[in-house]
């Protein structure tokens, strides 16, 4: 064994440890982290063991299912459809062009680049539900507040997303589009767009997936379809009609599991 190929092996070691080391520090931290939240979150296995009790009486009343009122519950299961389909839409239109200028290698300067950033995080850091209850405010109950409320939230994930994308692009092929003495506008819409298209469909379609299970929660607060249906089924504590809503949902769920599963083997 040459002086060289020992060297080697020690350096390989030492890296080795510091990696080692490096796990084990980060482990700690997730420890610590996990039981100085244990208070602050009220895990209490025990409540959870004890209420299993109730929670079994209260799904007894699941059944039978109640269907008397099936056919207004399923036009609002189509109403919560709408507004996960238009705040996907608008959020669709309002991302891409606020993810280009959150985007490091696209936005003109610092300045644009970190201020549509911020933005991006707000829109993000808020809750649909906590939008939803600003725009009912605003523009009064009904489908319209929850739409507004999906577009914004929307808007902020997708684009959040979106603009780590345009920064992963390849280099090459803008830069051989910048050679050519293409404008700004040239580069992005054949440099860049056609590059990350596939991430922009995966992206919206996720979030749509998403949007049609969180158009039932803003319903709970006035933003109209079958949340706000729900919501009462529950207060009156009607557990059959409860249990219709939820199989409901569970269908068009998976209705638009299945819908998004075409759209990505169509567009790939």
């Amino acid at each position: 064994m040459n002086v060289n190929h020992a060297e080697e092996i020690l350096l390989r070691l030492k890296r080795g440890s510091i990696l080692g080391k490096k796990r084990l520090f980060w482990l700690f931290l997730v420890v610590v982290i996990g039981i100085a939240s244990y208070r602050g979150a009220e895990v209490s296995p025990v409540n959870f063991v004890l209420g299993i009790k109730n929670i079994a009486i209260y799904t007894e009343g699941f059944f039978p299912p109640d269907f008397s009122r099936i056919g207004i519950f399923t036009r609002e299961s189509l109403v919560s459809l709408s507004i996960a389909i238009w705040g996907s839409l608008i959020a669709f239109v309002f991302s891409i062009p606020l993810a280009l200028l959150a985007s490091r290698n696209v936005s003109p300067n610092l300045a644009v680049y970190h201020l549509f950033r911020r933005i991006l995080d707000i829109l993000r850091a808020v809750n649909e539900l906590v939008f939803a209850l600003m725009f009912v405010a605003a523009v009064g109950l009904g489908p319209f507040a929850g739409v507004l409320a999906l577009a914004v939230h929307t808007t902020g994930v997708v684009g959040k997303l979106i603009s780590e994308a345009v920064e992963g692009v390849d280099k090459g092929q803008v830069e051989a589009i910048t050679a050519t003495g293409a404008g700004k506008l040239h580069i992005i819409s054949f440099g860049i767009i056609p590059q990350i298209m596939p991430s922009i469909v995966s992206f919206n379609l996720y979030r749509f997936e998403a949007n049609v299970r969180s158009a039932t929660i803003v319903g709970f607060c006035g933003a109209g379809g079958i949340g706000y249906q729900l919501w009462e089924a529950m207060r009156s504590f009607e557990q059959g009609q409860v249990f219709t809503i939820l199989l409901l949902m569970v269908v068009m769920v998976s209705f638009t599991d299945y819908f998004c599963a075409f759209a990505r083997k169509v567009a790939s």
